[in-house]
């Protein structure tokens, strides 16, 4: 087979309905009828000289010679996609930084850690999006992040093509409302109904283990994806909730929100995760070589510059 003699538009609508599941997902997102879409799919498998796919129930699935060829159209078109990032990023006035973020870590923190990728001089357009960790992932493997912050990292040994740089860690605390429990730390925390992190978040598995390990007779009320919601829900409904040590000394200085213990091995981490591409972005360049130690310690004047 001679490459040159290869329909590229044809193999991109061939990969659109592998990733979509069926012609008619596919032509919906390209916008063309479904009968385009078939005649193009007929076209390349006449070229190839075989069957592209297979019925599996009501769907479409490749066949063993589909697998092959779209093995390599998923690497050519993601490549193509990565190029025009590139490009885009060096010709665009405002320079598009859209950042994933997971939705259990303290946006008090998150804010701070974003404020190192605007800078007075350059003109970024920044775009911030919330979900879960694994979510997020998968919108940064299709080019639709350029960066995700996260409470864990990625193994770029299983995910190819990934990078993750640890930013920090930080204490974690019980906070409730007056009256305070009786009992001392950790036991106090059998008085009242607690909220905790999902346990699809490190911290939430990680403090579910501490619990059992304290030999805790607990009540949990919530689990709560959105750290922000969980504090919330913890004013409002007089229970017990965990939130980064450092809110002592600013979120609840002024209210009768008050520290009852700070967890002695359970810290949540922040990591950054970046594609390839993305290594040489201003934006993610700053973030990832700022020094957020005093951030974490709780420091207000924490951020150092690289």
């Amino acid at each position: 087979m001679r490459v040159s003699h290869l329909n590229f538009n044809h193999l991109y609508y061939f990969w659109h309905v592998c990733k979509e599941g069926s012609v008619v997902g596919a032509a919906q997102a390209l916008y063309l009828t479904p009968q385009t879409i078939t005649g193009q799919i007929k076209a390349l498998e006449e070229r190839l000289g075989g069957k592209l796919f297979k019925r599996q129930g009501r769907g479409l699935v490749p066949s063993e010679l589909g697998q092959l060829i779209f093995r390599y159209a998923d690497k050519m078109f993601m490549l193509s996609q990565e190029m025009l990032d590139i490009v885009n990023y060096s010709r665009e006035s405002n320079l598009l930084f859209d950042v994933g973020v997971a939705d259990a870590l303290s946006k008090q923190l998150v804010s701070r850690i974003l404020e190192t990728a605007v800078i007075d001089n350059e003109q970024i357009h920044l775009r911030c999006f919330e979900s879960t960790h694994e979510l997020l992932l998968e919108q940064l493997s299709q080019h639709k992040l350029d960066m995700i912050l996260s409470d864990c990292p990625v193994d770029s040994s299983q995910q190819e093509g990934l990078f993750s740089v640890k930013l920090g860690e930080c204490n974690m605390s019980f906070f409730c409302s007056h009256p305070l429990p009786e009992k001392p730390f950790p036991e106090c925390l059998e008085e009242r109904k607690l909220l905790i992190p999902g346990r699809r978040y490190m911290l939430g598995r990680h403090l579910l283990t501490w619990i059992r390990n304290k030999n805790l007779q607990v009540e949990i009320l919530g689990e709560f994806d959105d750290a922000a919601l969980m504090k919330a829900f913890g004013l409002n409904y007089n229970a017990i909730f965990v939130a980064p040590s450092l809110y002592t000394d600013e979120t609840f200085a002024h209210s009768n929100i008050e520290e009852i213990g700070m967890l002695d091995t359970v810290k949540e981490e922040y990591y950054a995760i970046f594609a390839e591409r993305m290594i040489q972005h201003p934006a993610v360049q700053r973030v990832c070589n700022t020094d957020f130690s005093e951030l974490f310690n709780g420091d207000k004047k924490s951020v150092v510059d690289p």
